[in-house]
This record gives structure tokens, C-alpha cells and sequence, in this order.
């Protein structure tokens, strides 16, 4: 890609000039999608926020080609906030910058505190979760990706006015990483109509989950996998997570057993204060809706 570079600089000939420009291009592009296919998931927000650094470099390599000083000002200054965004997520979730552009995340499923073959999942079903969000004096609701795909964000809101006007407490817990980037879930809970000030940050609301009476996990997996606080050996040890496994009662709403975006399997789904209701998340919040108004 440099020497075509060179050659496309150093050229006389707009022929030869495009074919080199075409060349590096196509080089380009093809190094681009190996890298970026080689990352998992769970890294994809930091992976976006590192493009956009690159893209603030570019336009500062720019500004310095075509004596632009404001282009090199607006580009220094997209590049460097990138790069320290990036750097932010990459200390969240316990992570090495060089490891989540090599594409190092997730590649194994292996973990000290992953289920061994004698630990059982208990099943709850929508009668039974109704009826304990009817006896819940304080509701925390996580939300994850999985809300996101399902569309079930509006759901989610109609369920908090009920059990609010209900007279109970409804929170939200954010992980800072939940969905594709940071803001997602806050974007979606924003354009549902849910209350700002019941949408509260993972710092803000993590010690509030042992005296809270019933959480509901949605759509979220890493973001609340306890082995990152619990287990040294696991490949997302160290990384901060929403401590729901603390609360009285616990409600996973997930369509089935497979691990999140890292690939470590969550030791959540096998404790004995959880119950998972599988399904479809829209589905799931939809008939939780109609079976709280009954």
C-alpha cells in the first residue's frame, strides 16, 4: 500500500496515476474488513470510536497537505478525543487497547466459572413474574442489545408506568458498553418516553441492587456476568459489571442459553435467586404488559 503510494505521488502519467490510486484503494479496503472481522462484539464499541479517531488523523494529514490550519485544528481534535474515548471503554471493561484492535476478545469460552454439567436453570413463566413485580416494593430494569433487537423498548416503557403508578420504585442500571455504543440504551429508553431521571449509570446505582426487591434483565448478558467479579481466571476478569445477582430476585429475559458477545459463560443464569423467561424480549414484555393490567 506505501509503494503504491509512492508510485501514485511519484507518477507523471494520470493513467498510471488512477491505476495506482485504484490499487491502494482496493489494498486498503481488504486490510480494513480483515481487521475488523478478526474483533468481537463486545469490543465493536471501542472499535468504532477508534475509526472515528482515524478518521480525525486523516483529516489532519489533510490540513497539513493542503496548509489547512483549520482542518488540522478540527482534525487533531476529532482524532485525539477518539483515541481518549477509546482509551475510557478500554478501562472500563478491563481491556488492553492492543488486544481489542488485534482481535484477541472472545476467541475463548473457557472459564473457572463457567456451568459444569450438574447445575440446573430454573424457568420461570409470565403468571409468576407478574406476580412478583405486583409484590415488588423496588424494580431495577437492565436493559441490553438483545431490548434492542427485539424493538421492546416501548414495552419496557409502558411496563414502568404501570408498576410506577403502582407505587413502585422502577430504576434503570446502564452499563456503560450496553448494546452497540455507549448512549445506546439511553438513546432508546430517551425515544420510549421513559423518565430521565429513573435512567441511572452503572456507578450510581450498583449498590442499590441488595436492597432491591426483583431485577429484570433484558437483553443483557456480559454487562451482568458476575465471573468478571468473581472468578480471577476468566477472560473478563477485572472488567465493571451491573452487580444484579445481589437483589432479591433476579428475571433474565433471553431467548436461550447462549454466551454474550466475549463468548465466557454467565454463572448468573445458574444461581439460585435467578429465574430466566425465554423468549423473544418484545414478545416476553408484551404479554408481562397485558398481565400487569389484568
Amino acid at each position: 500500500m506505501f509503494s503504491s503510494g509512492a508510485w501514485f505521488l511519484g507518477t507523471d502519467s494520470m493513467a498510471l496515476g488512477i491505476v495506482a490510486l485504484v490499487l491502494m484503494t482496493v489494498i486498503a479496503s481488504v486490510l480494513g474488513i480483515h481487521l475488523i472481522m478478526a474483533i468481537g462484539g463486545a469490543d465493536m464499541p471501542v472499535v468504532v470510536s477508534m475509526l472515528n479517531s482515524y478518521s480525525g488523523w486523516a483529516a489532519a494529514s489533510i490540513g497539513f497537505m493542503l496548509g489547512n490550519d483549520l482542518l488540522i485544528v478540527v482534525g487533531a481534535l476529532v482524532g485525539s478525543s477518539g483515541a481518549i474515548l477509546s482509551y475510557i471503554m478500554c478501562k472500563a471493561m478491563n481491556r488492553s487497547f492492543i488486544s481489542v484492535i488485534l482481535g484477541g476478545f472472545g476467541q475463548t469460552s473457557s472459564s473457572s466459572a463457567a456451568a459444569d454439567a450438574d447445575q440446573t436453570v430454573h424457568e420461570s413463566s409470565v403468571d409468576e413474574v407478574c406476580e412478583e413485580l405486583r409484590n415488588a416494593q423496588s424494580v431495577i430494569i437492565v436493559p441490553g442489545y438483545g431490548m434492542a433487537v427485539a424493538q421492546a423498548q416501548n414495552g419496557v416503557s409502558d411496563m414502568t408506568k404501570i408498576l410506577r403508578d403502582r407505587g413502585v420504585n422502577v430504576r434503570f442500571g446502564i452499563h456503560p458498553v450496553a448494546g452497540r455504543l455507549p448512549g445506546h440504551m439511553n438513546v432508546l429508553l430517551a425515544e420510549a418516553h421513559v423518565p430521565y431521571d429513573i435512567v441511572l449509570e452503572m456507578d450510581e446505582i450498583n449498590d442499590d441492587f441488595p436492597d432491591t426487591d426483583v431485577v429484570l434483565v433484558i437483553g443483557a448478558n456480559d454487562t451482568v456476568n458476575p465471573a468478571a467479579a468473581e472468578d480471577p481466571g476468566s477472560p473478563i476478569a477485572g472488567m465493571p459489571v451491573l452487580e444484579v445477582w445481589k437483589a432479591g430476585q433476579v428475571v433474565v429475559l433471553k431467548r436461550g442459553m447462549a454466551t454474550g458477545y466475549s463468548g465466557v459463560e454467565n454463572p448468573l443464569f445458574f444461581k439460585d435467586n435467578t429465574r430466566m423467561l425465554f423468549g423473544d424480549a418484545k414478545d416476553s414484555i408484551d404479554k408481562l404488559v397485558g398481565g400487569l393490567r389484568g
